[in-house]
């Protein structure tokens, strides 16, 4: 299957009606200019294939795309639309907040060629949402998913773990936005560890001691639940932690942050899966098979999988083994 790919344009926070607790991008997108018809349509020539482009989305990302300006948003979806149309990417997808969804623009999304909507929910308790500046309710999430769904677009949404306002349990918090995420049924979600940002509400929090982060370490567990819940569910994760960006990592007050984070909760499920094997398993002294493709990642970062389970008093090898397919792995004693 070949791989899907987003020609992402971004569109600053102009469109946004609140300054959330996390974020920083009034303060980056003034420093930016907004895309024009000609930059989206120069852009759209360059990286998308002159033909066959169904592996293509063209997604406009930043702000909140549907609260900004009408003609400004029709101009751009018009621009893209047109090489939808010519078969060079397979649709628009676009991500905005849910109280900026109604049925009368998704008439308008429609009728431009968007086949993906994306909302930014981060997290379904409204106090949380109250904490963190939101400006909607957890009802608006639930109401715009729906409406989504009944017009035929494919519904993405957004969750972030370690909020302000979660301090009383972060992974109980994760957890239930989780399970309500998968009662919408979405089809695809993305999981964004809370970092501070300077010059934000969280920063100002942080720094008078109400807002303690979780670790790193916390919230791999955690996204490792969250994986479980994800796959069970049959959605697909189509982005965890944040873009590393050399320019965001000197703006980073505290928190979770990592460039390869989604391979340190892949090797973090790797992990459980062994553990929960070994606890029925005879013996001390294992060799365990993967995929050669996914031999890092079952070691963990720098051999982490393996110490941890010699910490719990196994003696393992993991190595490579042609013969076992993805995703799966054999346990042999050694003993």
């Amino acid at each position: 299957m070949a791989k899907h790919k987003n020609l992402s344009i971004f569109v600053p926070h102009q469109g946004c009606p609140n300054q959330c607790a996390f974020c920083d991008q009034r303060s980056i997108s003034g420093t930016q200019n907004p895309p024009s018809v000609k930059d989206v349509e120069k852009l759209c020539d360059a990286y998308l294939p002159q033909q066959n482009g169904e592996d293509y989305e063209i997604a406009f990302f930043g702000g909140s795309f549907t609260a900004i300006d009408r003609d400004y948003m029709e101009s751009l979806l018009k621009a893209a639309c047109s090489f939808v149309k010519r078969g060079r990417a397979m649709g628009i997808r676009i991500s905005t907040r849910p109280d900026c969804i109604d049925q009368k623009v998704l008439g308008v999304l429609k009728e431009y060629g968007v086949t993906s909507i994306e909302l930014g929910a981060q997290a379904m308790q409204d106090s949380v949402l109250c904490d963190n500046l939101r400006g909607h309710t957890v009802q608006a999430v639930v109401k715009a998913s729906r409406l989504i769904k009944h017009n035929g677009f494919s519904l993405g949404l957004q969750m972030m773990t370690g909020m302000y306002g979660q301090q009383q349990n972060y992974m109980a918090m994760a957890l239930d936005t989780a399970q309500q995420f998968v009662a919408l049924k979405p089809d695809t979600v993305r999981i964004y560890p809370t970092v501070t940002l300077k010059n934000t509400f969280l920063e100002q929090v942080f720094l008078q001691g109400k807002y303690t982060p979780p670790t790193l370490e916390e919230t791999v567990d955690i996204c490792v639940k969250l994986m479980d819940i994800f796959e069970k569910a049959d959605i697909r994760i189509i982005k965890m932690g944040l873009h590393a960006d050399t320019g965001l990592e000197g703006k980073i007050v505290a928190g979770p942050y990592h460039q390869a984070f989604r391979e340190l909760c892949l090797s973090g499920r790797c992990l459980e899966k062994i553990k929960e094997q070994l606890t029925n398993a005879k013996g001390k002294s294992f060799i365990i098979k993967v995929s050669s493709k996914e031999l890092s990642q079952w070691k963990g970062q720098r051999n982490s999988n393996i110490h941890t389970l010699a910490a719990l008093g196994y003696t393992v090898q993991i190595v490579a083994d042609s013969s076992v397919a993805k995703g799966q792995f054999n346990i042999q004693s050694t003993d």
